[in-house]
């Protein structure tokens, strides 16, 4: 009886985690668009902080799905464009808009580490989080689902 409390304890705390799960290229949908998440140089992903996973195709869907979210997020997290498949926090991300940029939603838009060599010999067309939102705001590329 002991044990079974224990494993249902342990199931409680599991189920709440705000870790990120993997996305799982070819066989996801988008939590946006319902497009089938595919391409490892552009998805996104969200955590809320009550554990519920969200995941994009695209950054700019995880833009638009979280500019009316109420519920609170933990993590937010893009893919490096520079090394597909491997994710890192918007904090850490400059966002690139370029028109060489193919992007599945058609912004044109990619992110990549602060840090890296793509970030800095760009001088127009890069975004901090927060100005990559109002950004696209502004551009009007906010799609509205209500």
């Amino acid at each position: 009886m002991k044990n079974l409390l224990y494993l249902l304890i342990s199931v409680l705390f599991i189920s709440c985690s705000t870790d990120p799960e993997p996305i799982d290229y070819g066989n996801e949908a988008c939590a946006f668009c319902e497009m089938t998440i595919v391409d490892r140089s552009f998805s996104a992903q969200a955590v809320s902080e009550k554990g519920k996973q969200f995941k994009y195709d695209a950054i700019e869907c995880m833009v638009n799905d979280l500019h009316d979210h109420t519920e609170a997020m933990a993590l937010q997290q893009v893919a490096n464009f520079s090394h597909p498949g491997n994710m890192i926090a918007v904090e850490q991300a400059l966002f690139l808009v370029n028109d060489s940029i193919n992007s599945p939603m058609g912004a044109n838009l990619a992110a990549v580490k602060k840090e890296s060599s793509i970030a800095s010999t760009q001088s127009s067309g890069t975004y901090y989080w927060n100005d990559l939102k109002a950004y696209l705001l502004e551009k009007d590329t906010i799609i509205r689902t209500q």
